[in-house]
């Protein structure tokens, strides 16, 4: 009996990660339009690896997903000033430093300029809201 217990308790947990990964897969999906579309931005795909290269896709979204999930809302609330006072627009800024940040942790993502890390972060957020409509898959507690 106890172990039916244990079951049920486990199953929401097993539906977020199941939610966190395949919002995982389609920000690697979001990644890789995104180095199609901005010239600056690149991911040096590894063929040899478990994945190939699109493993290598899902490994920079990862990095991505936890670099913004853990240093977003830090950035976002010591930056919230600047926030207010340009409208909203310094989170394009913020936006592109998540994306540099992400670049300086992997070998295998390069963001080269200011430019392109600032329309970079502002299509992965765009496609991602686009992606959010169509897949509601926002990983909520509770």
């Amino acid at each position: 009996m106890s172990g039916s217990g244990r079951r049920g308790a486990s199953l929401p947990a097993v539906a977020t990660i199941g939610k966190f990964a395949v919002r995982v897969v389609v920000l690697a999906a979001i990644i890789y339009a995104v180095t199609r579309l901005v010239d600056g931005i690149e991911v040096i795909g590894n063929p040899t690896g478990f994945f190939g290269e699109t493993g290598t896709y899902l490994w920079v979204a990862l990095l991505f997903a936890l670099v913004n999930s853990i240093v977003g809302p830090i950035v976002r609330l010591l930056a919230l000033p600047f926030v207010i006072l340009t409208l909203g627009l310094f989170l394009l800024v913020i936006n592109a430093a998540m994306l540099g940040l992400t670049a300086a942790i992997s070998d295998r993502f390069s963001v080269e300029g200011f430019l392109a890390a600032v329309f970079g972060g502002f299509l992965i957020a765009l496609f991602s809201w686009i992606a959010e409509l169509v897949l509601p898959l926002k990983v909520r507690a509770g």
